[in-house]
């Protein structure tokens, strides 16, 4: 409410805040969140399997990708052969701090180069390997 001081009308001071702009930033920031969350999982893209498998809960383990074409990654790295992942793979572990691995294969990449993979990884006296896949649709 307006006062008149020396015949000139001054405004009060309005100490409330405006909730509308609030709401409108808390909700465009909402969005940005829930287009971003996706991309944050990262890694290499693989077309996992479908199994009855339940999602993984802890976030403590590193990620071996099989590609398509065969080719390894740790993380995001490539690595070119077999034995260069048998040499990088004790040191990417160590680096990482992780006690627990897991291995995603491409669904249309060979069984065989998964296992020989995986066989690597046992060797290396991994505490735990883990299979990724896509969980199955319920029709």
């Amino acid at each position: 409410m307006p006062r008149r001081r020396n015949g000139r009308e001054t405004l009060s001071v309005n100490a409330e805040i405006n909730l509308i702009n609030l709401v409108d930033v808390a909700l465009v920031l909402l969005i940005i969140f829930m287009i971003t969350a996706p991309m944050l999982q990262g890694g290499v893209e693989v077309q996992l399997p479908r199994a009855s498998a339940a999602p993984i809960t802890s976030v403590e383990g590193v990620f071996i990708t099989v590609a398509r074409d065969g080719k390894i990654y740790l993380g995001e790295e490539p690595v070119e052969t077999l034995a260069e992942f048998e040499a990088r793979f004790p040191e990417y572990i160590r680096g990482q701090g992780a006690k627990e691995a897991y291995l995603r294969g491409d669904r249309d990449v060979p069984y065989g180069r998964v296992l020989q993979v995986l066989g690597l990884m046992k060797k290396m006296d991994v505490a735990e390997v883990g299979l990724v896949a896509e969980p199955e649709v319920e029709r």
